[in-house]
């Protein structure tokens, strides 16, 4: 597995040697790349005797006379690993500046990208650094988000270069996909379903499309052809998938129907809502009392309405099931009434997993399948799940 792993200008560079030496130790052939702002706290000859590989510092570097380093590396790269990845470095790849070496490998590679950010927490918090994290997120780079603590000025904030494991299991969750998906087509539904109240009110729920968003970057990171229909969600989906917006289930439904055909996978990960206000107002509901009383009617049932509308050859059909518990027989109940042939548990109650949380754990259930995930990213479950999913095909 060859890594690059790219060094930017940041005083926590001194760090890339230990995530060097991790890499290494993880079975990975690591090469060092240094912007100029990055050789001021650290040396090429650190990471040469370090890796036992050529470290590149100008874009016109060619170890090998007659190869361009920054088209050979770009090719060889299993992954890109930014760390640390300075405000400057982050908008550079954001925007496709090609102004160094690093820059312009990143442009010209296809390999995966993993950015750990370090900096001043005002510079992390600036909305043009967050900007520029939301374009590589919606281009399917994985970010390994800052630690919070006490940074080199004596700021406190959220900034400090993530611990070098993060790092680490991070860019491994992206080493070991596989290509299992070359070549299907997925259709997923994500985020949650808003169903109006009137003009202004809706009922809704938690749901915040992170696990849809990982599951079609895993997709495509396995090579899959990826169409995600969204429901209100600001998180960015990767810009290689299409992506259709919907406001209610009825609207998802509609929208899904016509590209079931040819899909080889369907996963629903949206969070539907069961039922809806039978009589949406025209304008805003006024104050009128101590008590409104709103009868609602029953929403169909996105993903089971597609199971039996497909056609052969039929999709596999995956479906999730947010509990507040295990809830393996609830699950089981699912997977037969709904006709699909896996469902993934998981359990929201748990802090820091399921809605609005970076991570989470799923359980997997299937004929003759009960596996667990284990804790972990939401990209990590998403290709743990399609690992799973894709020997599912054809039985």
């Amino acid at each position: 597995m060859n890594v690059v792993l790219g060094v930017s200008g940041s005083i926590a560079a001194y760090r890339a040697a230990d995530l060097a030496r991790e890499l290494m130790r993880q079975g990975c052939t690591v090469r060092v790349c240094l912007t100029d702002a990055a050789q001021r706290f650290v040396t090429p000859v650190l990471f040469e005797s370090l890796t036992g590989q050529p470290c590149l510092q100008d874009a016109f570097d060619e170890p090998e006379r007659g190869r361009m380093a920054h088209i050979e590396w770009a090719k060889e790269a299993d992954a890109i690993v930014v760390a640390p990845a300075t405000a400057n470095t982050l908008a550079k790849l954001a925007h496709g500046l090609g102004e160094d070496m690093l820059t312009t490998l990143a442009i010209a590679s296809r390999a995966p990208l993993v950015v750990a950010p370090a900096m001043n927490p005002k510079m992390y918090a600036d909305e043009s650094t967050q900007a520029a994290l939301t374009v590589l997120r919606g281009r399917a780079a994985l970010v390994v988000e800052p630690a919070s603590g006490e940074v080199a000025c004596g700021d406190t904030g959220q900034g400090k270069l993530a611990p070098i494991e993060e790092i680490v299991s991070a860019t491994m969750t992206v080493l070991r996909r596989s290509r299992a998906l070359a070549g299907t087509r997925v259709l997923i539904t994500s985020g949650p379903t808003h169903e109006p109240l009137d003009d202004v009110r809706f009922v809704g729920n938690r749901s915040s499309g992170r696990m849809g968003a990982a599951l079609a970057r895993a997709a495509l990171l396995m090579g899959a052809d990826v169409t995600v229909v969204s429901g209100p969600a600001s998180v960015a989906y990767p810009l290689e998938a299409r992506v259709v917006r919907v406001r209610t289930a009825v609207e998802m439904l509609a929208a899904c129907l016509p590209l079931l055909a040819g899909a080889d996978y369907v996963v629903g990960a949206a969070a539907v809502a069961d039922y809806r206000p039978e009589s949406p107002v025209s304008g805003k509901i006024r104050r009128s009392g101590e008590t409104l009383d709103l009868r609602m009617v029953r929403n169909p049932d996105v993903l089971a309405s597609l199971s039996r509308a497909a056609t052969l050859p039929r999709p596999v059909f995956v479906g999730f099931a947010a509990e507040p518990d295990e809830g393996l027989e609830h699950a089981r109940r699912k997977l037969a009434e709904k006709g699909l042939d896996a469902i993934a548990v998981n359990d929201v109650s748990g802090l820091g997993v399921g809605f609005e949380a970076p991570d989470n754990a799923l359980t997997l259930l299937a004929p003759g399948v009960l596996e667990a995930s284990g804790r972990q990213t939401k990209l990590g479950c998403a290709l743990w799940l399609w690992e799973r999913v894709a020997g599912l095909r054809g039985r």
